[in-house]
This record gives C-alpha cells, structure tokens and sequence, in this order.
C-alpha cells in the first residue's frame, strides 16, 4: 500500500468517526426489533408500554361465571337440569294482583292460557291443559300442586293417578309424572273411571259406557285386524264372522254378537274387542303408552269463572310456576 492511499484509508475512518459522534455516538439506545405474534382474527389484544416497545398480549380463553341451567326441585328423579336461559319478566296484571314468588319450574311447564269450558254447570266440561316442555331435562312431578282462582280464591291440589287403568277392578295409584314433552288435561270435576289415568292405545274403549270431554281418542287397533291375528285356525273358513267385523268402527265394543256366529267368532268378540282385551294384547307395544295425562279434580262445581279471571299454577313450595287472565 503506497503511504498516500494509507493516509486516505485513515482520513476515512476519522470521518465516519467524526459524524457517529455528532449523531449521539455512545448514547444512542440500540434499537432491536423482535418478531410479532399474529393474533387470529376476533381474538381479543392489548399493549402494553415498557421503554418505548411494544408488546402484543396472546387472547385469553373464553370463560363464563355460572350458568345458565335451571335447577327442577322435586322432580321424580330426584333434581335435574333443563337448559332455560334467562327467564322473561314476571307479568303485571291489572287491578293489583300479582304473579307471586316465580317457581324454578316457570317456563319449563306451562298453561294453555285458556280454559275451555270456564264456568260451566257441570264441572267434568271445564278444563285447563297443563305442558312439561320438550327441553326439560327430567320428568316433572304434578302431584302436590295446585291450581288457583284469585277471583274466587277456589283451589285444588292435583291428586295421584294410575297410570295404566284396568276396567272393572280398583286401581292404584301413583304420583302423576310428565315426561318432557307430555301434557295433562285438568278437569274440575269426577272421573268418569274413578280416578286420574294416563291415556293408552286402548283407551277409546271407555267411551262405550261413559261421556269424556274432551273425547278420548280412538286410535284402538282396527277389529279387522285384531280378528285376522287373534281368530286363530279356521279365520279364513268364517266368512260371516269377517263380514260382521268390519262394521265395527275402532274401539267399538261388540255388545251383541251375531245371530249363529260361531264359538270361535263369540271368544274372539268377548276376549279381544274391548278394554280389557286390547290392553292384555297390546300392552307391550311400543306405541301403547299415549302422551296425554287425564287428570280430574274431583270437584262437584265449578272450578273457574266465565270471566273475571285470574288462573295459577303454583308448585308444591307454594310459588307460582304459571299464571294467566280473562
């Protein structure tokens, strides 16, 4: 290297010297960058301020402070839970009466808001219809609560059932037990079959002796049908016994048999077309059970008023589970 180009070299880093040192030299802070985090779209962030920087909060998880189930007391599993959300406001109702303590079960069993019948002379034609919804999450216990007049301070509590009749015997009973779902007709007056029952696939048979109301439904497997599986050998040969039976209707109970019907035709008519018989038959059948409890209050008046009315539905704890007006 010739001594002028050594020379240049060091006029050259005096100069970078001479300019790091007018720029604040050693007390210049070193800035480091870092990488950043990418957050996922939605994810909450924050920042914080630390010597001049930046710092990118990760999301925290999402979390929630209780819950949102209600709690069912009393129910004939012991407790469950049904998912209700949160519950509508309590209702007002006009001339100051109120809608009192609301029950956990508000919202998960309803009134149909109507009563048909309302004030009628005879009681059995009154009726209020009752609903455990499809989300509860157990079955509901109906026994033990009660159903309220404010206008006329008339109340009764909703008895035990049977849940599966037999005609012409006492039968016992039990508490009356919603499923999710299922429904009961609460009638103010008697039992035309003595007592609170739940309605089955051969329960259109009672209506042969006794007035129901509403109408029980007839869904009674066809005679016809019952005669060609129950008949037994020879059902093909008795043509008279296949023409008599397809003129009953379903549920019909055959009370006089033809003139000169066979043995086999009379056995089949006495042991199959009528309560009893349909039930020994179809007890077991998948559909027999209906989703429709009968309850009767037993009374011999009548229960509400044709207007003018305030209706609750209040549970064994006294709180009012539902409530409506007319």
């Amino acid at each position: 290297m010739q001594p002028r180009d050594a020379w240049f070299f060091v006029g050259l880093l005096v100069f970078i010297f001479v300019i790091w040192i007018a720029t604040g030299g050693p007390t210049r802070p070193l800035a480091i960058s870092t990488p950043s985090l990418g957050l996922s779209t939605g994810a909450a962030t924050g920042t914080a301020q630390a010597g001049g920087g930046a710092v990118s909060f990760l999301p925290h998880a999402p979390f929630t402070i209780g819950t949102s189930n209600v709690v069912l007391p009393g129910s004939s599993v012991g407790g469950g839970a049904v998912s209700g959300g949160s519950q509508a406001p309590v209702p007002t109702f006009i001339g100051g009466t109120t809608f009192g303590t609301p029950s956990p079960y508000r919202g998960i069993v309803t009134m149909s808001h109507s009563v048909y019948g309302a004030g009628s002379s005879n009681p059995s034609n009154e009726y209020v219809i009752i609903s455990v919804s499809q989300n509860a999450g157990v079955p509901v216990d109906l026994t033990g609560w009660t159903l309220e007049s404010e206008a006329t301070g008339n109340a009764t509590v909703i008895p035990q059932g049977t849940q599966l009749p037999t005609s012409g015997v006492i039968n016992p009973v039990q508490d009356i037990v919603l499923l999710p779902g299922q429904r009961a007709i609460a009638d103010s007056g008697q039992s035309p079959i003595g007592a609170s029952f739940l309605e089955n696939k051969c329960i259109g048979y009672f209506s042969n002796f006794q007035t129901f109301y509403p109408a029980l439904p007839q869904n009674c497997p066809t005679p016809s049908s019952e005669l060609e599986t129950f008949y037994g050998t020879g059902y093909i040969r008795d043509s008279a016994c296949i023409e008599y039976v397809k003129t009953l209707n379903r549920c019909q109970v055959a009370l006089t048999p033809p003139l000169g019907a066979s043995s086999a035709c009379q056995s089949f008519l006495v042991n199959y077309l009528n309560y009893n018989g349909c039930v020994t038959a179809h007890r077991d059948d998948a559909d027999f059970e209906g989703n429709t409890w009968r309850i009767y209050l037993g009374r011999t008046a009548s229960m509400w008023r044709k207007q003018y009315e305030l209706v609750k539905l209040l549970d064994k704890s006294g709180k009012t589970v539902d409530a409506f007006t007319y």
